[in-house]
């Protein structure tokens, strides 16, 4: 585990990669080395084929605040691209990766906490959450991927009112709008994360890839076009050792054992 003082920690439970934000006396609020850090992170991620799910959580009493706004009122638009730059170079870097994500939310997630989170593929959420996209509470628009993410998993409707109103939400209200999977109880959510992340990594990784980005990237797709892009992912997943597991598993009648090759 790294340094307890690191904005970030990050940790291993087998074939899962934790990375924990760490700065709870601001609510985990992103600040630059925190943002260079996630970047960092992510490359480190890229590189280890060993990592097959990524959890995302917070310290403290909650997952993330957002941005410093320290940072943004010493100097509004150094500060931004100075924190934006990193986090959306690692968003893109993460959305190329067959790492499927989960985020383990508890407390509150606003403003970047909660675009971050949308990035997520899977959220659970302690009983009691509160959401908040915020950003126009204090005269701003949105980063951190929330204008692409939110209509994808609310519709766009919804995703406007969550976003022009900056209404804080509770955790009923975020699983009935789509915006998170499973509302569990707080002592519970720890366990409950990583097993999913768990499970995850023991799945196909190559194909859990593919799938996620097919997925993400149907809404820009016309029918022939995903149609090909089906195509493509599947000669790929075909040609994998996890593809053969999966099939000689079957006839087998025994449970596939795959390796995320």
């Amino acid at each position: 585990m790294s340094d307890d003082a690191s904005p970030l920690l990050t940790s291993r439970e087998g074939a899962v990669a934790i990375l924990r934000f760490n700065r709870p006396q601001a609510l985990n609020a992103i600040d630059v080395p925190m943002a260079q850090a996630f970047l960092a992170a992510v490359r480190g991620l890229a590189a280890d084929p060993g990592v097959r799910a990524l959890l995302l959580c917070g310290e403290g009493k909650g997952f993330m605040a957002g941005g410093d706004l320290g940072v943004l009122s010493a100097d509004p638009q150094g500060g931004a691209a100075a924190l934006i730059g990193p986090l959306h170079e690692a968003l893109q870097l993460l959305a190329t990766l067959d790492l499927p994500v989960v985020a383990q939310v508890h407390g509150v997630a606003a403003g970047a906490g909660l675009s971050l989170m949308l990035q997520a593929d899977f959220v659970l959420a302690a009983k009691g959450t509160r959401f908040n996209l915020a950003y126009v509470n204090i005269g701003a628009s949105c980063d951190v991927g929330a204008s692409w993410a939110l209509p994808r998993w609310v519709g766009l409707r919804r995703a406007l009112e969550i976003a022009l109103l900056g209404d804080m939400l509770d955790t009923e209200a975020a699983e009935r709008m789509g915006l998170i999977n499973r509302v569990v109880e707080a002592d519970a959510l720890p366990a409950e994360a990583l097993a999913l992340a768990q499970r995850l990594a023991a799945g196909p990784t190559r194909a859990l890839g593919q799938l996620r980005r097919l997925l993400r990237g149907s809404v820009e797709r016309d029918l022939p076009a995903q149609l090909a892009a089906e195509e493509e992912a599947f000669q790929v997943c075909a040609a994998t050792a996890d593809f053969r597991e999966g099939v000689d598993a079957f006839f087998a009648r025994r449970k596939p054992a795959f390796q995320g090759r």
